[in-house]
């Protein structure tokens, strides 16, 4: 992102262009116009930090009065197909020589960068080994004799063993170079010779593989989020490594943000990727990080480079989930039954009570409803479940008569709790500034279901029947084997 600069500071920037500023020439006598970028890894994608026309001598000026971000950098040529990936860190005069664009890794130089000569000679070297590799491992899966792929076996981790002991040739004898601490990030922990025999075992090697999984990154260096791994291991981090509970991941979190305080490119990114995360999560109960998240560093203004829209959004979203955590007490609902009688949620007693957001003219409730209806009498009401359905019209809003008749035709059983809100209920619930039972319950789609125990506490919360089910029938084990 260029920095927009007074006056006042202009002659300073002149003459001091050299110092503070950068510029990267790209000489490519094969490319006489178009336009260049120049961008760099974030994420899974690369984002532009500066544009230039090529000339028709094949020659593109990127310059620009603020240094660059150190990471890994890539010049991507007209048409979008050629690519030349060099390396920004403390030298900010780069001038990339490209005198065959059909070879670029072996053709290609850089002056005035001495970290990109460590790193074009690694490019080179892993441009053989891959190729290597990768036609053994081809040889491998066409093998018609158990010789031939134990030999293709054999040479393959020849070639891995090769590869991995030039990267760690890198790091034991360039320790403070760039390219030390890129192939540093990219190793993976490994695991201790042993085979686990009992599940103790098992653990043990889960517990050392999660520990030492983030040994070659520091969360204080910036230029880390500038290449195309970082994202990847905070994607098998948190997916797959961490326990999936909410409390685990809150402290795991807070750790590396305040480590990452230091480097703020990098609290910026991992705070966003980490919002994004659990905003909508994949695991029940996990929204309770994304709630942590919110008020412990938006709410307090620690991410002000969002947009208004943006922190709008996190925020209704929030509030949205606030009140539906697993194992906080469900709000009270205040509604109807289909006689109009008074029938408030809290005053259904059950040891548990299942609660459906539901609107007869959702296909999937047409669905859905009829299941439920069919395991609640086979099973769930002989053990006392109470079953609390509200109606939930779309934006077209209320249409009681269309509800009933759904109810008399479909003869739902009759131990159901069928209840709704009128017009009147909730303009005086808006007037008086009372959340809605859809903000309550975070209701955005129909059907949504929660299971709550006998206190009114939360217990699992958008969920099939058969999770239900599943969820219910474990609680029950629980308690008699208690």
């Amino acid at each position: 992102m260029k920095k927009y600069l007074s006056l006042l500071s202009l002659l300073f920037i002149m003459t001091h262009v050299q110092a503070q500023g950068y510029q990267v020439t790209l000489k490519a006598p094969q490319v006489r116009s178009g336009i260049v970028y120049l961008t760099y890894h974030m994420g899974k994608n690369l984002a532009i930090a500066d544009s230039a026309a090529i000339s028709n001598t094949g020659t593109a000026i990127f310059k620009g009065p603020a240094k660059l971000n150190p990471g890994i950098y890539v010049i991507v040529f007209p048409g979008k197909a050629t690519r030349a990936e060099f390396l920004i860190d403390k030298s900010m005069q780069v001038t990339l020589s490209v005198p065959d664009t059909t070879d670029i890794v072996n053709k290609s130089t850089i002056t005035g960068s001495p970290e990109n000569v460590l790193y074009m000679q690694y490019q080179k070297f892993v441009q053989v080994k891959g190729g290597q590799l990768l036609k053994e491992k081809n040889a491998y899966a066409q093998s018609r004799t158990k010789a031939d792929s134990l030999l293709h076996e054999k040479n393959y981790a020849t070639y891995s063993k090769e590869l991995n002991d030039y990267r760690d040739g890198i790091i034991r004898t360039q320790p403070k170079s760039m390219m030390a601490a890129l192939l540093s990030a990219m190793k993976e922990p490994k695991l201790p010779n042993t085979i686990p025999v009992t599940h103790q075992d098992s653990l043990n090697q889960y517990y050392y593989y999660k520990s030492h999984f983030w040994d070659g990154i520091t969360f204080m260096d910036d230029r880390i989020i500038r290449t195309p791994f970082f994202v990847n291991k905070l994607e098998l981090y948190y997916q797959q490594i961490m326990p999936k509970d909410a409390d685990s991941i809150i402290k795991d979190v807070d750790y590396k943000l305040l480590l990452a305080r230091s480097a703020p490119e990098l609290f910026k990114y991992l705070l966003n990727w980490l919002t994004d995360e659990y905003i909508n999560p994949k695991y029940m109960g996990q929204d309770e990080v994304f709630v942590h998240l919110f008020e412990k560093y938006h709410s307090k203004g620690i991410s002000n480079w969002l947009n208004e829209k943006q922190m709008e959004s996190i925020s209704r979203r929030a509030y949205m989930v606030m009140s539906n955590l697993i194992g906080e007490k469900g709000a009270n609902l205040d509604m109807l039954d289909s006689s109009g009688k008074p029938a408030p949620l809290y005053g259904v007693e059950a040891p548990y009570t299942i609660l459906i957001f539901w609107d007869p003219n959702c296909g999937h409730c047409k669905e859905e409803l009829p299941r439920i209806d069919s395991i609640y009498r086979a099973s769930w009401k002989q053990k006392g479940v109470r079953i609390y359905a509200v109606f939930s019209p779309d934006d077209k809003g209320l249409n009681k008569s269309q509800w009933v008749n759904y109810l008399n035709t479909q003869k739902l059983d009759p131990d159901w709790i069928h209840v709704y809100q009128t017009r009147e209920m909730e303009e005086a619930d808006a007037k008086a500034q009372k959340p809605s039972f859809r903000q309550l319950y975070d209701v955005i789609m129909t059907p949504t279901l929660y299971l709550l125990d006998d206190k009114k506490n939360i217990v699992g919360k958008k969920l099939t029947w058969k999770q239900l089910n599943e969820l219910m029938e474990v609680k029950w084990k629980n308690k008699t084997s208690n």
